[in-house]
């Protein structure tokens, strides 16, 4: 284990309580056979209560109080494509990854001139990056109005659950991007298609709705078309008609100066509902990180995590209540959840940049980090917290605010 990776699981003790485990040493130090519960009684009862005789130097935990931390990362390139004519799309869920209760999330693919078919989703929001490639959506919200833009690489777009869309290829390149749904029980297989519609409607419903003849839907898809193989149509002869609002489903997420929010070690550009008003239920970012840095210990008190690992290599370290802490090893493909209030931070252990796509299930972003906390805490609380430390260690501590 090189120095630098010491140092980080070192900090990572140090700072989270519980992610000292990571290492083994509390599990070295504190035997199992301790019990620091008590017995029922001990100390009184309503207002006649009483100091007790001191007990157990570190608290001891028992994981069956608690259970053990579940597996929090997952291969979503590593997962099953769903294929049609015109591209492909693989995801996580909640099913494939059981602690992803309240994201999910997708990678598709879009070959030159194929679209993904006009849909909606009914119980979950849909957020995007544009990892490579060009792409247009269409979208009619409830008012009646249909909203078209054209993508580049680094936009973002924004669905509110419900709203009918489409995404179609446009230019002679390939395009594909990261879905996240602010639901994760969402999943591709279960959204809302117009030809699994017509397919599945009595034609003659059909043709009054539509202003059709019943025999006009013989020659309609038989299923669901979902990613359909087509014609390439030139980024020059694209439509491209934003609703000149605030409201607009488009953000361009690494042009915007109100993205940007740098920090030690790495860049991070992050879009909310207070730059980009329609994502009111989701929160969204690319964040950087430089070879051997670390994006420090931190919570986020309003939202869960989705993190997809777009490039290069790192380390995450996950913690949580009553001591639980573990420790995972990601790579360019993987995806990681982070629920909402555990502690966390993530390293890069490679040589190259470490570049993550994060959303968050709240339109409001929200982080607190552990550095700050220490360093704005009174002097005399963080040396009776960290019992033992060395009073030249809680002055580096505490002048790092």
């Amino acid at each position: 284990m090189d120095t630098s990776r010491r140092n980080f699981l070192g900090t990572a003790a140090l700072g989270a309580g519980g992610l000292v485990a990571l290492t083994g040493a509390a599990a070295a130090a504190t035997p199992t056979t301790i019990d620091d519960k008590g017995t029922p009684g001990q100390g009184g009862l309503g207002r006649d209560v009483q100091q007790l005789q001191p007990g157990a130097p570190v608290a001891y935990h028992d994981a069956k109080d608690i259970g053990e931390m579940p597996a929090f990362t997952r291969s979503l390139d590593g997962s099953k494509p769903k294929i049609t004519s015109g591209g492909w799309a693989k995801e996580t869920t909640v099913h494939s990854l059981p602690i992803a209760t309240g994201i999910a999330a997708v990678h598709m693919f879009l070959d030159p001139g194929a679209s993904r078919e006009l849909h909606w989703h009914a119980i979950a929001a849909e957020w995007a990056y544009v990892i490579d490639g060009q792409c247009q959506t269409v979208v009619l919200d409830p008012s009646g109005q249909t909203e078209v833009n054209n993508y580049k690489p680094g936009d973002l777009w924004f669905f509110p659950k419900g709203h009918g869309h489409s995404i179609q290829t446009i230019g002679d390149k390939p395009c594909h991007f990261i879905l996240n749904f602010d639901n994760g029980a969402f999943s591709e297989h279960g959204t809302f298609s117009i030809t699994d519609w017509v397919d599945v409607t009595p034609h003659d419903v059909l043709a009054k709705s539509l202003g059709l003849t019943p025999a006009a839907f013989d020659a309609f898809p038989k299923g669901e078309t979902y990613i359909q193989a087509g014609p390439v149509v030139p980024v020059s002869e694209a439509r491209d008609a934003p609703w000149p609002k605030e409201s607009t489903h488009k953000f361009r997420l690494l042009d915007d100066p109100r993205a940007k929010r740098d920090f030690d070690g790495g860049t991070f550009h992050l879009a909310t509902v207070d730059e980009w008003p329609i994502s009111a239920t989701m929160s969204g970012a690319r964040m950087v990180i430089k070879p051997g840095q670390v994006k420090e210990l931190h919570w986020n008190p309003n939202a869960d995590e989705f993190q997809y690992y777009l490039k290069g290599k790192g380390q995450i370290v996950l913690f949580g209540s009553g001591g639980r802490g573990k420790t995972a090893e990601v790579k360019a493909g993987d995806s990681a959840y982070v629920p909402q209030g555990y502690g966390h931070a993530m390293m890069n252990t490679g040589d190259e940049d470490l570049e993550i796509i994060q959303t968050w299930n709240a339109g409001k972003f929200e982080e607190i980090t552990l550095k700050h906390w220490m360093a704005t805490a009174p002097k005399y609380l963080l040396s009776n917290n960290l019992a033992g430390v060395p009073a030249a260690t809680i002055d580096k501590l505490d002048s790092q605010a």
